[in-house]
C-alpha cells in the first residue's frame, strides 16, 4: 500500500485514522502526538532534569530516543537514564539499557533489589510464588527509583507507558473496583518525583515500529513472571474488543484522566513513613512488601 500523504511505500495502518503512513510521514505523526502530549499536560520546563526510567526494553528505549532528539539541544533541560535490576536471571540485563543509553549518547545510572533491600525478585518469587511478583515488583522498584532520581537531582521522571499500558491500567482498577486509584489526582507531591507519560496517546504497536525504526538492541522478552498477572487477561480482553471498536482505547484513556481530574476531600494526601522515610499513603506500601517477603508472611 501507498502512503496516504505521498506516494512512498507505506509501512504501518491506523485503523482508528484509516491512513496508510511512510516511515517520513510515520515518524512526523508519532512525534507530533508525544510533544502535544507534553505540551498540553506542560510536562517539561526550563531548569527541568528528565530521568527516562530505562528498562532496554522497546518503550522506555523509544522515549529516551524521543527524549534525546526533542530535548539534545537545549541547555536548559538535562537529560539521564535510570536503570533498575530487579535480580531476574535471564532478563533484563542492566548493560543491555546501558549500550543503549550509552549509544544515544545520555548519562546512565542503576540500581539494584540486591544492594538496596538485600533480596532480588527471583528470591522473593521463590517464598512467595509467582501470584504477587508484578505487585511486589512494581512497589519495590517505583521505590528504588524514585529515591534514585532524588539523588540525581531529577525534576521529571518519563516512563515508557504507552496507550495500551493506560488503557489496561484504567480497566484493571474499574475490574479491582479500586476507586481510589481511578479517581486519584494527579498532583505533585513532596518527596515523590513527579512522572511523565510522552507516549500515553500512542498504541504499543506504533511505538514498538518507532523503536525498531531507531534503536538497536533493545530486548523483546516479556518478563517471565507476567503470565499470572491481571495485566494479561485485561490485554487480551482489551485488544479483542478494540479489534471491532478502534477508539476503545483512547476513551478509557480519556476516562481515566477525567476521573483523576476530579475534586477530593482534604487530608487525602500522602505522608511520610516513620520507618523508610519515603512518602507513602496510609501504609507503607513498599515497608509492606518487604516485611512480607523477608518474613514468608
Amino acid at each position: 500500500m501507498q502512503c496516504s500523504k505521498c506516494r512512498r511505500d507505506a509501512v504501518i495502518f491506523q485503523r482508528y485514522s484509516g491512513l496508510h503512513l511512510c516511515e517520513h510521514h510515520f515518524n512526523r505523526d508519532f512525534e507530533a502526538k508525544a510533544k502535544r502530549a507534553i505540551r498540553e499536560h506542560r510536562w517539561i520546563e526550563s531548569g527541568d532534569t528528565v530521568a527516562v526510567a530505562l528498562s532496554g526494553g522497546k518503550d522506555s528505549s523509544a522515549v529516551l530516543f524521543f527524549l534525546h532528539r526533542l530535548l539534545g539541544e537545549r541547555r536548559d533541560v538535562r537529560l539521564m537514564a535510570i536503570t533498575v535490576d530487579e535480580g531476574i536471571r535471564g532478563y533484563r540485563d542492566p548493560n543491555r539499557a546501558r549500550k543503549i543509553a550509552e549509544t544515544i549518547g545520555v548519562p546512565w545510572v542503576t540500581a539494584s533489589f540486591a544492594d538496596e533491600y538485600g533480596i532480588t525478585l527471583d528470591e522473593i518469587v521463590s517464598r512467595k510464588g509467582t501470584g504477587l511478583s508484578c505487585s511486589y515488583c512494581g512497589v519495590l522498584r517505583r521505590a528504588l527509583m524514585n529515591r534514585i532520581a532524588r539523588e540525581h537531582g531529577v525534576t521529571k521522571f518519563a516512563y515508557g507507558f504507552n496507550l495500551d499500558d493506560e488503557a489496561q491500567s484504567v480497566l484493571m482498577n474499574a475490574l479491582r473496583g479500586d476507586a481510589d486509584r481511578l479517581t486519584r489526582p494527579m498532583r505533585e507531591v513532596e518527596g515523590m518525583v513527579p512522572r511523565i507519560k510522552p507516549f500515553m496517546y500512542i498504541p504499543e504497536r506504533e511505538v514498538a515500529l518507532y523503536a525498531f525504526l531507531h534503536v538497536e538492541g533493545f530486548d523483546l522478552a516479556g518478563c517471565p513472571y507476567a503470565g499470572d498477572a491481571l495485566r494479561g487477561d485485561v490485554r487480551g480482553i482489551l485488544d479483542d474488543y478494540t479489534y471491532r471498536h478502534p477508539a476503545t482505547k483512547y476513551s478509557l484513556v480519556n476516562l481515566g484522566e477525567a476521573l483523576r481530574g476530579a475534586e477530593r476531600p482534604e487530608g487525602e494526601g500522602l505522608r511520610i513513613c516513620e520507618r523508610c522515610g519515603e512518602p507513602c499513603g496510609k501504609i507503607c506500601r513498599t515497608c509492606q512488601v518487604l516485611d512480607e517477603v523477608r518474613k514468608g508472611g
